[in-house]
């Protein structure tokens, strides 16, 4: 069996677990931090939001949050209608982990598993950009609540 291919990272943010999981969860703090469609409707996400994009080139992307346990995971699947493989839903996800550190809050990042894939390597590169740029601005607008 090959190597699970699944970013994690992490950054400690001075606010705490509900401050961070509403820039997470709204869309006014989401989109300075992930792409949205234009036309996403501004209410909370929770378990059963979906965001979709088609595009023109390269088909249908779907996340949908699997998982909500406020202020603690929130757990967001990821699908493409290019992948060729037979994926489950929450296979290939992104997962937000917040833990309580002496008054700051740890958010921890796992995205992946992207070893289902063929071209696997390709989809963890970018995650794990993603990651490592998204994490900064969460902790700015957290802070900044």
């Amino acid at each position: 069996m090959s190597n699970k291919l699944i970013v994690k990272d992490e950054v400690l943010i001075e606010a705490s677990p509900p401050e961070i999981w509403e820039v997470l969860t709204l869309p006014k703090y989401v989109s300075q931090w992930d792409e949205l469609p234009e036309d996403y409707p501004d209410h909370p996400m929770t378990e059963g939001s979906e965001v979709v994009w088609n595009h023109p080139n390269s088909g249908r992307t779907i996340t949908k949050i699997i998982k909500a346990m406020e202020p603690k995971e929130l757990k967001i699947a990821l699908y493409s209608s290019t992948w060729e493989e037979k994926v489950n839903e929450g296979d290939i996800s992104y997962i937000y982990k917040l833990e309580n550190r002496n008054g700051s809050t740890l958010l921890k990042i796992e995205i992946g598993d992207f070893s289902l894939l063929a071209d696997g390597q390709k989809y963890y590169d970018a995650s794990a950009e993603f990651a490592a740029e998204s994490k900064h601005i969460i902790k700015k607008l957290a802070e900044n609540l």
